[in-house]
């Protein structure tokens, strides 16, 4: 059975002292095997990192973002290979995948302007013949840890701009599904970036402690479930990295009465089943304002997840895959259960669903659950599968409510026609990423992307702007050149 190793200064690396088998949810089989790495192989590939800093760090921005426009030309020509390689592993339909592919790749474009973003200010004569202006440095070898359900855009989210501006990167996976990351990484060599700039280790929890203490790792970058983002982030914190760690999601739609239904049925669908609700925007939750609206919304579901396919990642005609494990699959059906215990009304039911020719495979049908209340477990907790709540609402602002009191605070959607409630909606809800009339408003690359509450640990977002300022430090510098023969006498109070 095939082994997938680590990639540590520009070349594969064995370490299979302890292995972890990699799954086709689709079909239940395993596939393959990936290395486990000991603390001494993620300290060779810090090691490496920290050795190939230097020359990074004084290699001119431009020429930096010259190796990201060729990294971009490759991830376009091997888009079919990378796609199949997520489908294969995590299940997702193949055009899912390649919106996934997408995204990560903005990612890249925005970093290839990294000369832009990386200029300072600059003032003349803040002094007499005093001059003063801003740099932004790297802060040398950083580190991110990424999750298994976009194993090719997080990771896109990270190191571009990370090596951008300068910074040396070892990332550790998702061991579930790795081999699209490795196979990317290998393809940023390809594109130029020299050894050691980019480095990919296995593991599990032992390569993740090993990041948080190592002295020489300035920085770490997380996306996962949100206890193990605040525990990354207290570690990492306490050992004097700087960290942002995204964690968790509970995302409401909020369904007015004025909306245009069909258009909300046709979205909220996409949103809450696509990649088999394995994603951290995904709509879980539809708040209706109003029976009225809460039965017309049921009803349309219903009809609308009649037509809804579930099956391999192969077959494009597919609208979701499977969840990524078998004990995934039953974490999700347990949450159904405890919703039905708890006296919600299970509306379509996911859970036995069977797929001809694949009844092996990891999969949960598309699931609607009315009359769900809030101190229900599976309200209060993250499902990350393809469940779609409904909760009823007497007003917009007891919908907002909801919103406000969960622990969670990373997208929300507004759906309606009246522009006055939306104005107020997205001014004051106390979420991170708003949509009006947008099922999932995730930020394009110019933008960052970050929640707030529990779903995200940190000052600074993912990506965008922000990535800029995480992976750099400012330096000021003020500068005087005296005139030759002049001599100053001591100066004792502050200089104003």
């Amino acid at each position: 059975m095939t082994i997938l190793g680590h990639l540590i200064n520009g070349a594969r690396v064995d370490d299979a002292a302890r292995t972890h088998d990699i799954f086709n949810p689709s079909t239940g089989e395993v596939g393959g095997q990936v290395s486990l790495a000991s603390q001494a192989t993620v300290e060779d590939a810090i090691a490496a990192a920290q050795a190939a800093f230097p020359a990074w760090r004084d290699t001119p921005p431009a020429k930096r973002a010259r190796t990201l426009y060729r990294f971009k030309a490759l991830l376009e020509q091997h888009a079919d290979e990378i796609c199949r390689l997520i489908g294969q592993e995590h299940g997702k339909i193949v055009h899912d995948a390649k919106g996934e592919l997408a995204r990560g790749i903005e990612n890249v474009e925005y970093a290839c302007g990294v000369p832009e973003l990386l200029k300072g200010e600059y003032s003349k004569n803040v002094g007499p013949n005093i001059d003063s202006w801003s740099e932004f440095q790297p802060l040398g070898v950083v580190a991110g840890i990424t999750p298994f359900n976009f194993p090719a855009m997080v990771p896109l989210w990270m190191y571009p701009m990370a090596i951008a501006t300068g910074n040396t990167f070892v990332l550790k996976p998702s061991e579930r599904d790795p081999t699209s990351t490795l196979y990317i990484a290998e393809l940023a060599l390809e594109a130029g970036l020299p050894a050691g700039v980019l480095n990919v280790v296995n593991g599990d929890k032992e390569a993740v402690d090993t990041l948080l203490d190592d002295a020489r790792v300035q920085a770490v970058s997380f996306v996962g479930s949100t206890p193990i983002a605040e525990t990354i982030y207290s570690r990492a914190s306490a050992n004097g990295k700087r960290c942002q760690a995204l964690g968790g999601a509970k995302n409401h739609a909020v369904v007015m009465p004025d909306a245009d239904m069909d258009n909300v049925v046709t979205s909220l669908t996409g949103a809450a089943f696509g990649s088999s609700g394995e994603r951290c925007m995904a709509l879980s939750v539809a708040v209706a304002v109003g029976d009225t609206a809460a039965d017309a919304l049921i009803a349309k579901m219903q009809a609308q997840m009649k037509t809804l396919r579930v099956g391999p990642f192969h077959d494009a005609e597919n609208d979701f895959g499977p969840v990524i494990t078998r004990a995934h699959q039953e974490k999700v059906c347990g949450y159904i259960d405890s919703a039905e215990q708890q006296g919600a009304e299970i509306v379509v039911d996911g859970r036995g669903v069977q797929v001809p020719g694949f009844e092996n495979g990891f999969y949960v049908g598309g699931t609607l659950i009315d009359r769900v209340t809030p101190e229900m477990t599976c309200y209060l907790e993250e499902i990350f599968g393809p469940v779609l709540l409904v909760v009823r609402a007497g007003s917009m602002e007891e919908a907002m409510r909801l919103i406000d009191d969960h622990e969670y605070g990373n997208g929300t959607c507004l759906y309606t026609r009246d522009g006055e409630a939306a104005r107020y909606f997205s001014d004051r809800i106390r979420v991170g990423m708003v949509g009006i009339n947008v099922p999932l408003p995730v930020p394009v690359s110019y933008h960052s992307f970050g929640g707030w509450k529990r779903s995200l640990f940190g000052d600074l977002a993912a990506y965008g702007p922000d990535a800029v300022r995480f992976y750099s430090r400012r330096k000021t510098v003020t500068q005087r050149w005296p005139s030759a023969g002049v001599r100053e006498g001591a100066q004792f109070a502050f200089p104003s």
